[in-house]
């Protein structure tokens, strides 16, 4: 039985800043040993008791949003070497999906999401807390290019979300948390020095609590 302490890594930065390519990188080096990807996009709350047309006035951009509860209790079960069942988001009815993912605990666990470091609880479990920091101008234009491309979305609404929900809510909640970060990454997953050197820190980590 694996008696080693997991090692969590918290990524969190604004919508298209390349957080999740800073994860991807990082899970390519370690995938060959044991490491889970936890996306906080799938502990949306379940709004099955809400109306459809309630449903989508949901602002996804909120800490509110989020089932941060579970998420917690989730990454302490991991923590004691035990299994989760991952809840699904399902965004067509914007509730949460009556389908689990089943995660077997691993020796690093990386939570990713625009707000894994708002709250207090979840990031004293965290053992590196990163923010991929990246101008304003790159995340809308990557995230335009996202959501018309991948979600159908027209230009305009994705300007129209960004100004009235995106932004404001990444000024008021997602930037202020690049203070309780370890390491500041500029530039998302292009920065390859700075992931580089994140590499090495976890394996030297892991390389340590594996000699005690």
């Amino acid at each position: 039985m694996n008696t080693r302490k997991p090692l969590v890594i918290g990524i969190a930065g604004g919508s298209g800043s390349g957080k999740t390519s800073v994860t991807n990188s990082i899970y390519d080096v370690f995938k060959e040993h044991s490491v889970v990807v936890i996306e906080q996009d799938y502990y949306y709350k379940d709004q099955s008791h809400l109306l459809f047309e309630e449903r989508l006035e949901t602002n996804y951009d909120h800490p509110l949003a989020f089932d941060t509860e579970l998420l917690i209790q989730h990454v302490r079960m991991l923590l004691e070497r035990q299994q989760i069942e991952k809840p699904v988001y399902d965004y067509a009815y914007h509730t949460r999906s009556d389908k689990t993912v089943i995660i077997e605990p691993k020796d690093v666990i990386i939570l990713e999401g625009i707000l894994v470091l708002e709250d207090v609880e979840l990031r004293k479990l965290m053992d590196i807390k990163l923010f991929v920091d990246t101008d304003a101008d790159l995340r809308i234009i990557r995230r335009i290019m996202r959501d018309i491309n991948e979600r159908g979305r027209t230009i305009d609404s994705v300007i129209e979300q960004y100004l009235t929900v995106v932004r404001p809510m990444h000024n008021q909640f997602i930037e202020p948390t690049k203070r309780y970060a370890d390491i500041i990454i500029p530039e998302g997953g292009h920065n390859e020095v700075a992931i580089d050197l994140m590499v090495t820190k976890i394996k030297t980590i892991l390389e340590t609590e594996t000699k005690l």
